[in-house]
């Protein structure tokens, strides 16, 4: 469905202010955003329309259920499809399989404004479109109108398979194998900190065809149900409760040569490409972790008085909260280069993605870290929203390629290119 005929249906986004036992959100537009900080500065006024219709969302559809979907650990499949009818299930797929056929900026404004209301849920829905375009991009026409219409509708959901127990950062290394026998690959290994595993219908699995190394490597399309799939246990993480994580183990696990996205050997380039655009994508919920933690963090300030006046008025805090913002739009500039980068299809793309992502998750975890410290020991209970936003993102630093990869890419490209 595409994103754009569903604006007329979203009304102008309130505020919400969760003073409660479960949530606090003295954050939220009581007296707006202020403009240094306005995430539609620079935007088109259709790209301000997307912006609205998934702020709306956040703030009446997710960000009431925030604290209760992590304390919990619900999986809100209910709320995700409903963001689907709004486009979102495929945001960057190609609308003749249901997508809204939208650019990575578009994407990025999106999810930026999504994680405002909740992160976790956020991320996994960026991780379920990356799947969906994998599909859309190298799937056949056959495989396109198969499985792409179900996964941007969200009635069926998608998990990315490529990290193993014994490869994380060294993702060439993988060692599950898919033994051609007749008309199908046998599979046998495990794929470990799978974000929906056991959940979702739909597993995007990089395993080894060939011999060793990336060009090793195909792609291939395992459906819930088939024999010789199963799921470790639910790993009980810091944040990104939202969503479960479990390991995909495969065993004897029969999957039709027509679950093969591209050729033999094209995998790992397969699952690089869909990783360049969730370096953005996540970076993207590191924007709007940080975008809300400022606010609640200058609502705070505004609010809570010591030594006889606000806290506001000190000098240091103002500093601090300066610096705070400055970061904020620092990283959402570098984050929208790279969407635009990736677009349109530049040879800096890969390396400004990756700046992208080590800059917004490092700086935008800082920003939210320096929120709590603002909060006092307020900051500490999980009646105040900001202690999510710094468990959730934290995972940022780490997944869709550790930051410390990052910097192996950029540093890779700096000095071949010279």
């Amino acid at each position: 469905m595409a994103l754009a005929g569903n604006i007329a249906k979203v009304t102008r986004l309130g505020s919400y202010i969760g003073r409660s036992r479960r949530l606090i959100f003295n954050r939220i537009q009581r007296r707006g955003i202020a403009a240094c900080i306005d995430p539609s500065v620079g935007l088109s006024d259709e790209q301000k329309e997307f912006q609205k219709v998934a702020f709306d969302f956040a703030a009446n559809e997710m960000a009431p259920h925030m604290a209760e979907w992590d304390q919990k650990e619900m999986f809100p499949v209910e709320t995700m499809r409903k963001a689907a009818q709004l486009g979102f299930g495929g945001i960057y797929v190609q609308p003749d399989v249901g997508g809204s056929g939208l650019s990575r900026l578009d994407t990025s404004v999106i999810f930026e404004a999504l994680s405002t209301g909740c992160v976790s849920t956020t991320a996994y829905i960026s991780i379920h479109n990356m799947c969906a375009w994998m599909i859309d991009t190298f799937g056949n026409p056959e495989q396109r109108e198969k499985y792409c219409p179900e996964l941007c509708s969200m009635d069926k959901f998608a998990s990315y398979c490529l990290t193993e127990p014994g490869s994380g950062s060294d993702a060439a290394s993988l060692m599950t194998t898919a033994r051609l026998e007749g008309d199908h690959y046998v599979l046998n290994g495990s794929k470990a900190f799978i974000s929906g595993g056991g959940d979702t219908d739909v597993y995007v699995v990089m395993c080894r065809t060939g011999g060793k190394g990336a060009k090793g490597i195909s792609c291939l399309v395992v459906e819930k149900g088939t024999s010789g799939l199963s799921f470790g246990k639910k790993e009980k993480k810091v944040g990104w409760n939202s969503q479960p994580t479990r390991a995909v183990i495969l065993e004897d696990c029969a999957v039709p040569v027509t679950n093969r996205l591209g050729k033999e050997g094209q995998g790992f380039n397969i699952a690089m490409k869909g990783l360049n655009g969730g370096r953005i994508n996540i970076a993207s919920c590191s924007l709007g972790a940080a975008h809300a933690s400022v606010q609640l963090a200058r609502d705070h300030l505004t609010v809570r008085k010591q030594f006889g006046e606000a806290l506001s008025n000190n000098q240091f805090l103002q500093f601090k909260l300066a610096e705070m913002a400055t970061r904020l739009v620092a990283s959402r500039l570098l984050v929208r280069q790279a969407a635009v980068a990736l677009q349109e299809g530049r040879p800096d793309a890969v390396s400004l993605c990756s700046m992208a992502k080590l800059f917004a998750t490092d700086e935008c975890f800082q920003i939210c870290n320096q929120a709590l410290q603002m909060h006092g020991g307020y900051g500490y209970l999980k009646d105040y929203a900001v202690q999510q936003f710094v468990r959730d993102c934290r995972v940022h630093q780490i997944l869709e390629g550790t930051n410390e990869v990052m910097r192996m890419i950029i540093a890779r490209s700096l000095l071949t290119d010279s």
